[in-house]
Order: structure tokens, then C-alpha cells, then sequence
């Protein structure tokens, strides 16, 4: 049996092996934006799973757009020389495709890490000022963010364009814009936080422009053999935010201007949650693909190995992205592939791992011997 789950995918000049992808998760472990030894040991882990492909945590292209203190950036040469030497090591003994996301936070910007409650930074915590599509909180309690106007629009480009250039020299083989879950890029496209009066708010044609100027400036920068993608909502999950239709509009824009993939999610920008079942967002990335035609990933609570290939068989979505399931079980893409009836990688020192070497736990196969 050949799954269709582990079969190979072409990405501009970049094969991945399977259509298992590992999701960026925050690890609120950086250090002044820099990786530190912790994200060696975490991504190293990952990197071991026979995932077809690995995104490195959101990392903010500027120091106000990091969720947290703690969280990774790419806006300075000591992050880029951390991240680098964290990639280096991995590669060293792991040849998993391994790309980054690279986003801002905007008004959700200046926070605690969720381990210690995720509220806003207050002053003497080392807050700072968070920008915006307008000035409108995200919650009680939260930050006044500023609102943009095109001088801080042009700034936050600008960085997105030298943290896209610094990815390249690093040598990662991907990227992915942030455009999801109410940071700057979803933002300016939800009705929920964009309440500008300009050009760039009102209807969804308008919404997408902020958006489509920072991701055609990153797509000039990267180098054009390597693929571009966007992480962005299928909807805000609210009847006054972010609807899919909007997605759609959003997406065939991106599909015009060299967008290679879209991971679909959902939420954010308000408080607002759905109900929680597996595969509970894989429909939005289904009528997203339908609209614009490119290759997308489905994600949300994706962990039953047989839901995976059915997603991915059926022709609705292209791979499916873990998070939570993978640091859960960091090896879910080898069972996954062992049940399905199918392969997956393998680093030498753990090919004795693989189930079918087990003797002694398939007495078939020990009688064969």
C-alpha cells in the first residue's frame, strides 16, 4: 500500500518527502530575540520525526513585533548567527526541509508568556509600545496599540524585507508569513481590529492591501527557486470578523502574486472559540484551495493517522500541519506511516526503531527468520 500522506510534494525548487509538516510553536525561550540551546535540542527532536518538513517558531521581524521577551526574532545579526548556528547543528544530522515563519505581532505584541498567564506586559515588566491598523485594544486590560500610518507601515516592511534577506543567508529552504491568529497581518485583514477610514480598511479589497504589499516586498527578496507561503484565518470564528469569503479573496490575490502555499487556521482576533473536534478547520482550507488553487495544508487537532490520509487522499487539502499532537508524540509521522502501511525516514541510529524490526513483537516475522 502506498499512502497518499507520504507521498512526495514539489514546493517551487524544494521536494518534501511527505505531506506531514510540523507547525511553528512558540518556545518563549529566546533571548533577546536570539535562540538559545533549547530551541537546538526542540528542533533537533522534531527534525528526527520523518515529518516531510519543519517551520521554525513565529519569529518577529522587529523587536516590538515579538509576542513575548522570550520569543525568537530575525531583526538584528546576533538573532541571525543564533539561528543559524541552531540550524547548522540540526543539519548536521537530520536532512528534514526546514523553514521559518516570520511575522509580527502588532497589538498582541508586549505579553507574558501563556506559561505564566499570557497577560500584557505592565511597565515595570519592560512593556513596549505595540502598533496596529488602528487604536483598538485587543481586551480589557491590553495595551492601546498605535495606529499606522504610512511611515510605521513602510518600517514594519522594511524589517519584514531584511528578516526574509537574513533567512536566505541563514539557508533555509522556506518561509511562511504569519497572517493568522489576530497578529499585524490578520489584523489589518479581520473587520475586528482594522477600523481604518482609509485605503486600507473598509471592504476586503481594501483590508488586503497592507498584507499584499508585505508579502509581494518578501517575495522580491527571497530567492525566487524557494517556496513563499502564508499562514493566514479561514475565518475570525465571529460574526462581526473575518469571514472565509474573505479568505478566498485574500488567497487569490496571494495565488497572483506568487504565493506557493497556504496554511489555513483560524481565531484570534477576538475571544471567540468554536467548538473543538478533530479536523474542525480542515473545511475552510478545503473551499480555500477550491477557490485559488494552491497547495494547502489543514490543520486542528489532525492526529488520527487514518483522518491524515483521508484529508490528503481525498484531493481537499495538499499536507497537514501538527503542533501540540507532535510535541505530544515527536514521533507520530513514523507511526503514522507504520499503520498506513507506508515509510517514512529514519535517522540511522534509530533505524532499529522501525516496528517491522522488532522481531520479538511480530511472531510472523520471527518465524520467518
Amino acid at each position: 500500500m502506498t499512502s497518499a500522506l507520504f507521498q512526495p510534494i514539489q514546493l517551487r525548487g524544494l521536494t518534501l518527502p511527505n505531506r506531514v509538516v510540523i507547525a511553528p510553536m512558540c518556545m518563549y525561550s529566546a533571548v533577546d530575540g536570539s535562540a538559545t540551546d533549547w530551541h537546538t535540542i526542540h528542533l533537533g527532536n522534531l527534525a528526527l520525526s520523518g515529518a516531510g518538513l519543519l517551520i521554525i517558531e513565529a519569529t518577529g521581524v522587529e523587536a516590538r513585533g515579538r509576542i513575548s521577551p522570550g520569543c525568537t526574532g530575525l531583526y538584528s545579526d546576533a538573532n541571525e548567527a543564533a539561528m543559524r548556528r541552531v540550524v547548522d547543528i540540526v543539519r548536521q544530522y537530520s536532512d528534514m526541509p526546514i523553514g521559518i515563519q516570520l511575522g509580527h505581532a502588532g497589538r498582541k505584541a508586549s505579553t507574558n508568556p501563556p506559561q505564566i498567564g499570557g497577560a500584557s506586559l505592565k511597565p515595570e515588566e519592560g512593556a513596549w509600545q505595540t502598533v496596529a491598523p488602528s487604536a483598538v485594544p485587543f481586551g480589557e486590560g491590553w495595551h492601546t496599540p498605535t495606529a499606522m500610518d504610512r511611515s510605521l507601515m513602510d518600517e514594519v516592511i522594511a524589517a519584514a524585507v531584511k528578516a526574509t534577506e537574513r533567512s536566505a543567508r541563514i539557508g533555509l529552504d522556506l518561509v511562511e508569513l504569519h497572517g493568522a491568529h489576530g497578529y499585524l497581518v490578520s489584523e489589518f485583514l479581520s473587520p475586528l481590529a482594522n477600523k481604518r477610514n482609509d485605503s486600507y480598511g473598509g471592504e476586503i479589497g481594501n483590508r488586503i492591501k497592507f498584507p499584499m504589499e508585505m508579502f509581494e516586498a518578501m517575495r522580491a527578496a527571497w530567492p525566487d527557486d524557494k517556496p513563499l507561503g502564508v499562514r493566514l484565518n479561514g475565518t475570525d470564528w465571529d460574526d462581526e470578523g473575518l469571514q472565509v469569503e474573505d479568505a478566498i479573496v485574500f488567497a487569490k490575490a496571494l495565488a497572483g502574486a506568487g504565493c506557493d502555499f497556504l496554511d489555513i487556521s483560524g481565531g484570534g482576533n477576538s475571544l471567540v472559540r468554536p467548538p473543538l473536534a478533530p479536523g474542525y478547520q480542515a473545511g475552510y482550507a478545503a473551499q480555500i484551495k477550491a477557490a485559488c488553487g494552491l497547495p494547502t495544508m489543514a490543520v486542528g487537532m489532525i492526529r488520527d493517522p487514518k483522518l491524515a490520509e483521508s484529508l490528503v487522499a481525498s484531493g481537499d487539502v495538499d499536507m497537514i500541519a501538527m503542533a501540540r499532537g507532535i510535541l505530544y508524540e515527536p514521533r507520530w509521522p513514523w507511526r503514522a506511516a507504520f499503520e498506513l502501511g507506508d515509510g517514512a525516514p529514519y535517522a540511522p541510529q534509530y533505524g532499529r526503531a522501525e516496528p517491522t524490526k522488532w522481531i520479538q513483537a511480530f511472531p510472523e516475522a520471527q518465524a520467518a527468520e
